[in-house]
């Protein structure tokens, strides 16, 4: 699972000297089987975690890049499988980190258990639906009757005051119900959406993903989501915020069938847009603005790029953020392919996951992305 996002307006951060966000894959035990897993998460936890002390030491490092702090999000695998989780999250809070929440929802994401979330400090919470109706939520997550139990889990978070966020990861299974999960996001009442586009790693396979085309108009969709009261964003498609621009500057909606049928229905459920749109456009992206500390220590430009940097045991995550050669070069937008001449190479670069996951270079293109800017050249 990944995690929550931005929780509230951010100062403008540099994001050379630190990040918005630092992800902490706090263990790779999860109780899920879920067949697009980043991690492959496991039933047990593995070797080389990092113990309490070192999860302290890290902490004491994401305070080290200095104010404002990141926010620093407890992710996995399931977080809530840490017996030290709370030791940690106090420890955190205490330094005035501000700290988010990724659980599972599992028999231990109990009443008990939310109100302790909601007494600790914790700013958001992400909770992961991927249908609009149990047979296609379920058949993701492997667990019958989950669907409910993610309903109840939602419903209790924002009781409790929290701020939170459904993540869902687009796939063919669910395509055709992204406008039916809009209006839960909705109805639930949560603050975000955030909307994940599959890469090839982990359990997420290519027949699972959406084409180029398909990424465009659920672009366009979720853009007109993001007009009924809820913050859109979306993670492995920063071309998203392409698609904010050029709609915000007039550009017409496509006359797609995907996007008739999506826009469409979402009107029907939801009724027409009434309110300015609320869709998260930072130019943040793997290794700018973002950074992955992986269940061993190891660090990585995003949870979805398994390209190392180092580890946390050895080196400052501070250090290996500002100084590794790469994400200077993903930072300055020194990308190859069209990515390369692209005049929104700051605004979105493109995934530097999916680059690396269709080509071995994290630098190159993102083949997701159907725009064909013009040549320098030409």
């Amino acid at each position: 699972m990944t995690a929550i996002g931005t929780v509230a307006p951010r100062v403008h951060l540099d994001y050379a000297r630190r990040p918005m966000l630092v992800f902490w894959e706090t263990t790779r035990a999860c109780q899920l089987a879920c067949r697009h897993c980043r991690a492959s998460a496991t039933a047990q936890q593995l070797p080389g975690e990092l113990t309490t002390a070192e999860g302290r030491n890290l902490i004491d490092q994401v305070a080290g890049f200095g104010r404002p702090y990141p926010i620093l999000i407890f992710t996995g695998g399931d977080c809530l499988l840490r017996s030290d989780l709370f030791d940690l999250v106090k420890y955190a809070t205490g330094l005035g980190i501000p700290v988010a929440l990724s659980p599972s929802v599992t028999p231990a994401l109990t009443p008990l258990m939310i109100d302790q979330i909601s007494a600790n400090g914790v700013r958001a919470v992400s909770i992961s639906l991927d249908g609009a109706v149990a047979a296609t939520h379920d058949g993701v997550r492997g667990i019958p009757g989950h669907f409910e139990d993610t309903v109840q889990a939602i419903r209790a978070l924002v009781a409790a005051g929290l701020t939170v966020q459904i993540n869902t990861t687009v796939m063919q299974a669910n395509v055709e119900e992204l406008a039916d999960i809009a209006a839960l996001v909705s109805n639930l009442g949560a603050n975000i959406w955030e909307v994940f586009f599959l890469v090839q790693v982990g359990r997420g396979t290519a027949s699972e993903a959406v084409s180029p085309i398909e990424h465009e108009d659920i672009c366009h969709f979720l853009y007109d989501a993001s007009h009924y009261g809820f913050i859109v964003r979306t993670v492995e498609a920063p071309f998203f915020r392409r698609v904010v621009a050029r709609r915000k500057a007039g550009d017409p909606t496509p006359d797609s069938d995907l996007y008739l049928a999506l826009s469409g229905r979402l009107k029907t459920l939801i009724g027409p847009a009434m309110r300015q749109p609320k869709a998260h456009t930072a130019a943040t992206r793997d290794g700018k603005g973002i950074v992955f500390v992986a269940y061993d220590g190891d660090v990585y430009p995003a949870g979805f790029l398994p390209h190392s940097l180092g580890n946390v045991r050895l080196d400052p995550i501070a250090q290996i953020y500002q100084d590794d050669p790469l994400l200077r070069r993903i930072r300055a937008g020194n990308f190859t392919g069209r990515c390369g001449y692209c005049e929104y190479s700051d605004l979105c670069g493109g995934s530097r996951a999916r680059a690396f996951a269709a080509s071995g270079d994290p630098l190159a293109e993102d083949p997701a992305c159907l725009y064909q800017p013009n040549r320098p050249d030409n």
